[in-house]
């Protein structure tokens, strides 16, 4: 047996058995509870503490990025939402009703995306409206951060229940 033979053997490159989908679920959530509206929480937390140039830094950043997430809303966002439910209804179609498995795992990863993306434009769309501010801005960046982190754990929940379903199903052997 060559050493090619032996290394696919030994590891498996089905999507819900291999470990670097996992850490790129673990990745994805991190990353998106981390970030929100564009800027990372961590400013939020210094803004609150330190006030000052800090809470104008928060302030402008999250401006700019409402800013763009609404340009590209009004300018193209019939398109995208357009292209996102054929992504999306394509991937579920060829995952859960063909049975192909990485269209399974890559649905699981990209439909919560699109709710938080969601979340994310809900939320901009509130600050620009009330044209939030200081501890405004605050609470509305800290609802959305739980929202998101709420939705990563029912989601990675799930996709743990399904991979585990997967892996069973078709057995350690792959057959």
């Amino acid at each position: 047996m060559s050493l090619f033979e032996t290394l696919s053997e030994m590891i498996d490159l089905r999507s819900f058995s291999n470990l670097w989908y996992w850490i790129a679920l673990a990745v994805m959530w991190s990353t998106l509870s981390h970030r929100i509206l564009g800027a990372p929480f961590d400013m939020v937390h210094r803004a609150r503490k330190y006030g000052g140039q800090p809470v104008q830094d928060l302030d402008d950043l999250v401006r700019i990025n409402v800013n763009r997430m609404m340009f590209v809303v009004r300018s193209a966002g019939v398109w995208l939402l357009g292209l996102a439910c054929f992504f999306l209804s394509a991937l579920a179609t060829l995952g859960f009703v063909l049975g192909m498995e990485i269209a399974q795992a890559v649905f699981l990863l990209v439909f919560p995306l699109s709710l938080v993306v969601l979340i994310n434009l809900m939320t901009a769309q509130k600050v620009l409206q009330k044209e939030a501010q200081g501890e405004d801005l605050y609470k509305a960046m800290t609802t959305c951060r739980f929202l998101i982190q709420l939705l990563g754990m029912i989601f990675i929940f799930v996709t743990a229940l399904w991979g585990m379903y997967q892996n069973l199903n078709i057995g350690p052997l792959g057959g």
